[in-house]
């Protein structure tokens, strides 16, 4: 059962939600996908969306690649859910931790799935900890970085269609690691146990 650790609301309406839950049971507009330039989802939260949205998601990104090329990390594919219960994934390619220019490509990452997300009139999404898993980014370094590209986006956007973000986690590490983060920011965001 998705449980909200934290919370934080603007004065606009838009809400930013800290889950600990399964990405994949999410019945948002839209959910991220930490994918590969390719979309070969083969392990991680890629894995994950395939075992469970079906062999449709990966058909569909197979033709995504074909007629555009590699996803880039300001660039996200979109694709149908297949029996996700979401109605939308948005692949979003995250650095590669030791690539170089890791900050700047995880913030393009974000920002083009939150504009991607609003392009399309989506009005929630969820997303999780983008390359801090198989991508080795550091935890702490990129929820600052993910919660960062988010605040930025609300602020700058502030009568987007898209006014409901959550950040999904199924691990409790990646959530007390984010925690920290919605607390260094908003002390009052985290929700008592």
């Amino acid at each position: 059962m998705p449980k909200i650790i934290a919370e934080r609301r603007w004065a606009t309406g838009q809400i930013l939600q800290l889950i600990h839950g399964d990405l994949t049971e999410e019945g948002v507009d839209a959910i991220v996908n930490a994918a590969n330039a390719y979309l070969e989802h083969g392990g991680g939260v890629a894995g994950d969306i395939l075992r469970r949205g079906g062999s449709r998601i990966q058909h569909e990104s197979d033709a995504w690649v074909r007629t555009h090329g590699p996803v880039t990390h300001g660039s996200p594919a979109l694709t149908g859910a297949g029996r996700l219960a979401c109605r939308h994934v948005i692949h979003a390619v995250g650095p590669v931790w030791g690539e170089g220019d890791e900050d700047a490509k995880l913030h393009a990452a974000v920002s083009g799935a939150l504009h991607l997300a609003n392009e399309q009139g989506f009005t929630s999404l969820a997303l999780p900890a983008i390359s801090t898993g198989v991508f080795r980014f550091p935890k702490a370094h990129g929820a600052r970085i993910l919660t960062g590209a988010i605040v930025e986006y609300f602020e700058s956007h502030p009568s987007a269609a898209l006014t409901e973000v959550h950040i999904t986690l199924i691990d409790e590490l990646s959530v007390q690691v984010f925690a920290s983060e919605f607390r260094s920011r908003w002390p009052e965001s985290v929700l008592p146990v």
